[in-house]
C-alpha cells in the first residue's frame, strides 16, 4: 500500500486528510512539525509528502529543502490557506511537486496525490532498473532434463511461492545467478525490481555504501545523498552474489536487516524500514565456514532459511549433450548463422570430461568450437586439445570392436566417476545420471563379475 506523510500542526487537518487518503487506498502517516516529519520520512520512506506551508518553528519550505536532501525524488505537495503568487513561485523553485490551497475538495487532493505517487514510482523504478542493468548479465534459462535437474526445477517452483530468504550454493559456474533470476520471476515480487550485487568485487567501505546508501558528507567524495541497493529494491528482490566474501563488519549490519528489516545509511543515525527479499549465493560451504569462525553463525542461519544446492556438471552428465546443443544455438543466433552440429565422438569427449569450470566452462568451449570450426560439424579433434584429451579413445584390441568397446568403456568411466562423486550412494548417483537404481545395480554387478572372471584366468 502506498504511504503518504501528512504534516500539519493542527490535529483536525491531519485527521481530515488521513481519512480522505484512507478512503482512496493510501496508508497515512502523520507528523505535527517539520522536525517530526523529517524523522518520519526517514523511518517510513513515504511515496508522497503533504505539508502545510505555515507551521510553528520550521515552515513547509524549510522542510521541503531537508526532504530533498533525504530523497531528491520524493514529491512534496504544499498546502496553505495563504495563497499568493509569490508563495507559489517560492514553492516551485524550492522543488515542490504541487501546490494546493485550503480549503480543498477531497477529489482535488486525491488527484494531486495520485500524480505525485506515480511520479515517485516511476523515478524509483527507473533508478532501480539502471542499477540492475549496470551489472546485469545476459538473460539465460536453466537448461537440463536429468533427474537431478528435475528436482532443482521443482525446488525453484516451491521456493518462488514464498518470500523467505534463499541461499543458493554450488561450485562456480553452476548457474546460481540464473536460479536467482528464476526464483524472482516466478515469485510474487516479479513486478518489482531484482537488483544484483557482487559482494566479492567491492571493498568493505564501498560494499556498505552500495548496500545501505550514504548521506551527503558521510565520507570524502560523498557529495550527495545516495540510495543503497536495499532501499532501491524495496518491495522487490536483492541478489547478494558470493555472500561468503563480505567482511565481519558488513555481516553484522546485514544480519540486522534480515532480522529487523531496518537499516541506517552510512553517516546517518536514523533508522529506515525496508521490505526486500534476499537471495544469497555462495560457492563455499557456509556451514563449514561458520563452524571454523570465518562466517557469522547467526547470519548463516538467517540466510539458510530456504537452501538450494546446485549440482556440479559432472554430477549431471546426462545434461551435457542438451546443454552443448543449447549453447551452439545461442552462439549461432548471436553470429547470425546456422547452428553447428557436434558429432558423436565429440559428445563422448564432452561427457567424459570432469568440467572443473562447470556449465560456464562448457559454454565457453561451445562458443570457441562454433567460431573456430569451418564446416557445419564440430569434430572430436577440434575440442580434444581444449579438454586435455586424446582425439579418440585407443583401440581395445581383441576384446571386441573398437566402437562397441569404446562406448562401453566410456559408460563405465562416467558411472564410476559419478559414483565416486556421491561417495558410493547409488540412489543419488542414479538420479544424477538419469537412470534407474536397478539399472545402475545391474551394470555394477556385471562389471564386478567380469573382473572376477578376468582375475581367475
Amino acid at each position: 500500500m502506498r504511504r503518504v506523510l501528512i504534516v500539519d500542526d493542527k490535529q483536525l487537518m491531519r485527521d481530515s486528510v488521513s481519512t480522505m487518503l484512507a478512503r482512496a487506498g493510501y496508508n497515512a502517516v502523520t507528523a505535527d512539525s517539520a522536525e517530526a516529519a523529517e524523522k518520519a520520512a526517514r523511518r517510513h520512506r513515504p511515496a508522497v509528502v503533504i505539508t502545510d506551508l505555515r507551521m510553528p518553528g520550521s515552515d513547509g519550505l524549510s522542510l521541503l529543502e531537508r526532504l530533498a536532501e533525504l530523497d531528491p525524488d520524493l514529491p512534496v505537495i504544499l498546502m496553505t490557506a495563504y495563497a499568493s503568487v509569490e508563495t507559489a513561485v517560492a514553492a516551485m523553485k524550492g522543488g515542490a511537486f504541487d501546490y494546493i490551497q485550503k480549503p480543498f475538495e477531497g477529489d482535488e487532493l486525491i488527484l494531486a496525490v495520485g500524480r505525485a505517487a506515480e511520479h515517485h514510482r516511476l523515478r524509483t523504478e527507473n533508478a532501480a532498473l539502471k542499477q540492475a542493468a549496470a551489472g546485469a548479465s545476459p538473460r539465460r534459462r536453466l537448461v537440463g532434463k536429468s533427474l537431478v535437474m528435475d528436482r532443482v526445477h521443482r525446488q525453484i517452483e516451491q521456493i518462488a511461492d514464498s518470500c523467505g530468504t534463499v541461499l543458493v550454493s554450488g561450485e562456480s559456474g553452476t548457474g546460481k545467478e540464473i536460479v536467482a533470476h528464476a526464483i524472482h520471476e516466478l515469485g510474487p515480487r516479479s513486478e518489482r525490481p531484482l537488483l544484483c550485487l557482487n559482494c566479492a568485487a567491492l571493498s568493505t567501505g564501498l560494499l556498505e555504501s552500495e548496500l545501505f546508501g550514504h548521506e551527503k558528507g558521510a565520507f570524502t567524495g560523498a557529495d550527495q545523498v545516495r540510495k543503497g541497493r536495499f532501499e532501491l529494491a524495496d518491495g522487490g528482490t536483492l541478489l547478494l552474489d558470493e555472500i561468503s566474501e563480505i567482511s565481519p563488519q558488513v555481516q553484522a549490519k546485514l544480519l540486522r536487516v534480515l532480522q529487523e528489516r531496518q537499516f541506517e545509511r552510512v553517516g546517518s543515525s536514523v533508522t529506515m524500514a525496508v521490505d526486500v527479499r534476499v537471495i544469497a549465493t555462495t560457492n563455499r560451504n557456509l556451514e563449514e565456514e561458520a563452524r571454523h569462525g570465518r562466517f557469522r553463525q547467526d547470519l548463516y542461519y538467517r540466510l539458510n532459511v530456504l537452501p538450494l544446492q546446485l549440482p556440479p556438471l559432472r554430477a549431471r552428465r546426462a545434461d551435457i549433450p542438451v546443454l552443448a546443443e543449447h549453447f551452439l544455438r545461442l552462439q549461432a543466433r548471436r553470429d547470425g548463422r546456422d547452428p553447428k552440429c557436434i558429432d558423436a565422438e565429440a559428445v563422448q569427449l564432452l561427457c567424459a570430461y570432469p568440467w572443473p569450470g562447470n556449465v560456464r566452462e562448457l559454454e565457453n568451449i561451445c562458443q570457441r568450437a562454433a567460431v573456430l570450426t569451418d564446416g557445419p560439424t564440430i569434430a572430436a579433434r577440434t575440442i580434444a586439445p581444449w579438454l586435455n584429451a586424446p582425439a579418440a579413445p585407443r583401440p581395445m584390441g581383441e576384446c571386441g570392436s573398437g566402437a562397441a568397446r569404446k562406448l562401453e568403456d566410456l559408460e563405465r568411466e562416467v558411472i564410476v566417476a559419478t559414483l565416486g562423486q556421491f561417495d558410493g550412494h547409488r540412489q543419488r548417483t542414479a538420479e544424477a545420471l538419469g537412470i534407474g537404481v536397478r539399472t545402475l545395480g545391474l551394470k555394477l554387478k556385471k562389471w564386478k563379475e567380469q573382473e572376477l572372471v578376468a582375475a581367475s584366468l
